[in-house]
């Protein structure tokens, strides 16, 4: 008989209610609803009203958290974030360049003004 596989969500899959996420987080509930009213972390909405975050909603917490234990303000979060997003874009971009540069594909090339035969 074989065992049951294990589930594992997605990274992004809101699965955790905001009691659930804040004791994952080591924080307050009430301060989940602090950071989405400033737009630090935005989980999803279920019904329009009952949030549910992800596991990287978590980690997101965590880092704001970490961040404002820094002595960062609100905005000062919110820049460093917006930096962190961008530099993952400019990686992504950075590799997909260097994939293009190694690739394997066949280029086929006449010098111009001389007839091929």
């Amino acid at each position: 008989m074989n065992a049951p596989r294990a589930y594992r969500a997605a990274d992004d899959a809101p699965v955790y209610a905001i009691s659930v996420a804040a004791q994952l987080a080591g924080l307050h509930p009430q301060t989940l609803r602090q950071y989405d009213r400033l737009g630090l972390v935005r989980p999803t909405r279920i019904g329009g009203r009952n949030r549910l975050y992800s596991t990287r909603d978590v980690a997101r917490l965590r880092e704001v958290a970490d961040l404002s234990a820094q002595g960062l303000s609100t905005e000062g979060v919110r820049r460093v974030l917006e930096l962190q997003r961008e530099v993952e874009r400019l990686r992504s971009a950075l590799e997909e360049a260097h994939r293009r540069e190694r690739s394997t594909a066949l280029v086929v090339w006449q010098p111009s003004g001389k007839a091929a035969g």
